[in-house]
């Protein structure tokens, strides 16, 4: 791995080994983040850089995320074609840009962090995977281990879209469903993981999955003309996205592909579910568990974060702000959405679309802002459950 410097502690700042599989730092047991010696591309034009042979592995001409193969491993990918998403220009809102993960592989934002991981495990050499996740990681997890042939493990909430359920199934996974939330089902990874030899492929609890969600990052620069916007809304669930867009800035900016202020970073919760919005309206560094998490954005349904704190510090030091919205008004964004824009937003993408009105509401942001909205999913993912909430089933029951 010749780009791979090594592995740096996120808050206490040692350096471990990049040669064998790492998962936290082995002396907080923070996050850990890839570091590369990119030296060699100090200065350079990103637009001579960006999917060139010359920077690429093996002379391989990369497509999606892997266009960003300069400022990645330099491993060849398991990959289904994850990255490169549309940037969609609002029919109303000019200034607004809507970010369409929909479009990846498995319809959503997370092909991009399993198709890094997965890449990663195989070259480790790792044979068992498993991962808690609320539905998406979980169906992104089993395609990739799919395609590379390794063993899969997924723990979710019983009550997950039934997609989740059904990618699980057909990839081959082995799939159980938890009488509970996330939470629960990551305290059942970590109870049997070393019995059963499984690696832990949870959010933030190995490196890579930050790597493969900082192209979020890079995209949003370069299809933005390689310029920031003013504001970047993001559903915060596990908030690796916004961990993974806030190393990017960092490394473009240590690299002169991108300067000037970097965009107010908004993170956008559910009422139901809304740790961290919780903590940043009290000041307080981490967040404290989120008791009866309940909303039908499964996605955002994280009682406690394990990036809590990294999320806090990028909101805070954007000059951003975090956001608690009502189901009701993601709903009702989502539906506005559809009706005015073609677009069907997962219930977390809506999540964004909701915070932006709302900020512009309370003056938080102007219209002439410029501004990228994150869709972290497909609605079409959730046919179940946007069914019951636009009343679908109840008409079903009522005709027969």
């Amino acid at each position: 791995m010749p780009v791979i410097s090594h592995l740096e502690c996120s808050l206490c700042g040692i350096t471990v080994s990049a040669e064998i599989p790492q998962t936290v730092c082995p002396a907080c047991t923070a996050t850990l983040y890839v570091r590369y010696d990119l030296s060699h591309l100090v200065g350079t034009d990103p637009r001579s850089v960006v999917a060139n042979p010359e920077f690429m592995p093996a002379g391989r001409t990369w497509t999606g995320m892997w266009r960003y193969g300069a400022v990645l491993p330099s491993i060849a990918p398991v990959t289904l074609g994850e990255g490169w998403t549309p940037a969609l220009k609002s029919v109303r809102y000019p200034q607004v840009i809507l970010k369409e993960e929909g479009a990846n592989p498995t319809g959503t934002f997370k092909a991009r962090g399993l198709a890094m991981a997965v890449t990663m495990a195989g070259h480790y050499g790792l044979r068992k995977l498993a991962v808690p996740s609320a539905g998406n990681a979980g169906g992104a997890l089993a395609a990739y281990a799919a395609a590379a042939g390794i063993e899969c493990h997924i723990f979710m909430p019983k009550d997950v879209p039934m997609a989740n359920q059904v990618e699980g199934a057909a990839y081959g996974a082995k799939v159980t469903l938890v009488d509970g939330l996330i939470s629960d089902c990551a305290r059942i990874v970590s109870e049997r993981k070393q019995a059963e030899g499984w690696f832990d492929i949870s959010t933030l609890k190995e490196p890579f999955r930050v790597e493969g969600k900082k192209t979020m990052g890079y995209e949003l620069v370069e299809q933005n003309g390689w310029k920031y916007p003013d504001a970047v809304f993001y559903p915060t669930g596990g908030g690796v996205g916004m961990i993974g867009m806030w190393k990017a800035f960092d490394e473009m900016e240590k690299l002169g592909w991108v300067s000037g202020k970097r965009p107010k970073m908004i993170a956008v919760q559910a009422a139901g579910c809304a740790p961290v919005a919780r903590a940043f309206d009290q000041g307080d560094e981490v967040s404290s568990f989120f008791e009866n998490a309940a909303t039908f954005a499964s996605g955002l349904r994280v009682p406690k974060p394990y990036g809590d704190r990294i999320i806090l510090d990028i909101v805070r030091e954007s000059g951003g702000v975090a956001l608690a919205l009502t189901d009701e008004q993601i709903f009702t964004s989502l539906k506005d959405w559809a009706q005015h824009e073609g677009i069907l937003m997962s219930p977390e993408g809506a999540a964004a679309t909701a915070g932006y009105d709302h900020l512009i509401r309370t003056g938080f942001l102007q219209p002439s802002d410029h501004v990228v909205l994150f869709n972290t999913g497909s609605g079409n993912k959730y046919t179940d459950t946007l069914a019951e909430s636009f009343g679908l089933l109840q008409q079903q029951q009522t005709t027969a």
